[in-house]
């Protein structure tokens, strides 16, 4: 069996579990059987890190099913080969070939030599992440209900924000902590390095580590990371002045707040669609214009190699850097004084019209299925499931059962992804020796 059809189904197999678990009756809080339809969309909303949800988490489901959507996202965050192989190290067993290639494959890496060791410093920084945001947030949820309650709190909203996934416990999300400079930080926080990813992470620390020991070797970026971080922050800064300029005579979601309010809302509503789902304000009471740069942050994504989904970062600079490349007349296209190989620009276009592909398509079914809705509520809708954002403007708990399969199905193809999925179905994609004749084509 192929690596990705190794991962599609490794991820439909978690979800089945999950599906399972979540409706024996001890998961639901009146302990009675869950609906199939509630349980399998809250499963794959889980594994796919997405946060959408048909139902209140916080009064639906009981303590353990609140902890096995715990541990779904979890898993889906870390991803399937990530895992597995770790339960593999955990039980002492030693990696066979093609366990090796699976994992190469799957992390992306030039050889499979040091798996191992990069898996273990995968889970290291996730529980070092997690742990510190459940330090940062128990002061913010301890006072107000307790230390058992306000602990597990912590504990499920800094998993929920490592691993880009917006679930939340409280009925109106985040909302009632907007003003909150411990939260929002914490939040988001761990939502960008979450999805910036593993990568990038670790090149930071070895960078921090040598500035502290004041080593005399000057360290060398790698493209991922300079791609990444730049991109992050510059729509980062980009959204936040776009939300704040828009949204502030907004009375329903900025303009009852002060300065100092508005900054953070802002600031929130920017980071959140990269791409997890919590939310500071309601998302039903934004303007058009405020919908659809959210929209926008939610197709790009977070970076590769982190846990949110999306296009990704860097897809979007190489395809930029395309366009920036025809503007000016030339024939390679550069990154940072680098050229990008032909297939990774090829790869980029792959991704962006197997996306752009499914979310229209997507769109169309469920305004078949669902005609009294808005358009612009469907496609923000499927765009969230789609790049496992999880925000919505309130539509998921009344759309059809129709709409509902559709969602989960888009969830699922977001988080495994367009290309690996075809990828899967079709076959891995075999080089070719034959070389055909070149001709002009009108392009524009």
């Amino acid at each position: 069996m192929t690596v990705s059809r190794t991962v599609c189904l490794g991820f439909l197999t978690v979800i089945a579990i999950g599906t399972i678990l979540l409706m024996m009756p001890f998961s639901t809080s009146d302990g009675t059987w869950n609906d199939p339809i509630v349980a399998l969309f809250t499963s794959t909303s889980a594994v796919c890190v997405t946060g959408l949800s048909v139902v209140d988490p916080g009064t639906y489901f009981s303590f353990w099913g609140q902890l096995f959507m715990t541990l779904l996202v979890q898993i889906g965050g870390l991803g399937y080969m990530t895992s597995t192989t770790f339960l593999i190290l955990l039980i002492g067993r030693k990696f066979d070939l093609r366990q090796k290639v699976a994992i190469q494959q799957a992390l992306d890496r030039p050889g499979m030599s040091g798996s191992a060791q990069v898996i273990r410093s995968i889970i290291a920084t996730t529980l070092i992440f997690e742990i510190t945001g459940i330090f940062l947030l128990i002061p913010a949820f301890i006072p107000k209900y307790g230390w058992n309650e306000g602990l597990w709190l912590a504990i499920f909203h800094s998993i929920n924000a490592w691993n880009n996934a917006g679930f939340s416990l409280f009925k109106d999300n985040l909302i009632g902590y907007q003003s909150s400079l411990l939260v929002v930080f914490t939040i988001t926080m761990l939502i960008i390095f979450g999805g910036i990813g593993y990568q990038v992470i670790l090149e930071m620390y070895f960078w921090l580590r040598d500035r502290i020991l004041k080593k005399n070797h000057h360290q060398i970026f790698s493209l991922d990371f300079k791609v990444a971080t730049s991109t992050t922050i510059i729509l980062l800064v980009i959204g936040t002045i776009a939300f704040f300029c828009i949204e502030i005579r907004n009375p329903e979601t900025f303009g009852y707040l002060n300065l100092r309010g508005q900054i953070l809302v802002a600031w929130f509503q920017s980071v959140t669609p990269r791409t997890a789902g919590f939310n500071t304000i309601d998302i039903s009471k934004m303007t058009t214009a405020g919908l659809f740069i959210t929209i926008a942050l939610m197709f790009i994504g977070a970076s590769p190699g982190g846990t949110g989904g999306g296009m990704k970062t860097t897809t979007l600079r190489v395809l930029t850097s395309c366009t920036k490349t025809i503007l000016q007349g030339k024939e390679e296209v550069l990154l940072y004084d680098r050229k990008i190989a032909i297939t990774l620009i090829l790869k980029a276009v792959g991704v962006l019209v197997g996306s752009v592909a499914t979310v229209i398509l997507a769109t169309i079914i469920i305004s078949l299925t669902d005609p009294t809705l808005d358009f612009i509520q469907i496609l923000f809708e499927v765009v969230s499931a789609f790049a496992t954002v999880g925000l919505s403007t309130g539509i998921t708990a009344s759309i059809s059962t129709a709409a509902k399969l559709i969602l989960i199905v888009i969830m699922y193809i977001g988080r495994v992804g367009v290309l690996l999925l075809m990828s899967a179905v079709l076959g891995d994609p075999r080089p070719t020796r034959i070389h055909y004749p070149e001709e002009n084509l009108l392009v524009g």
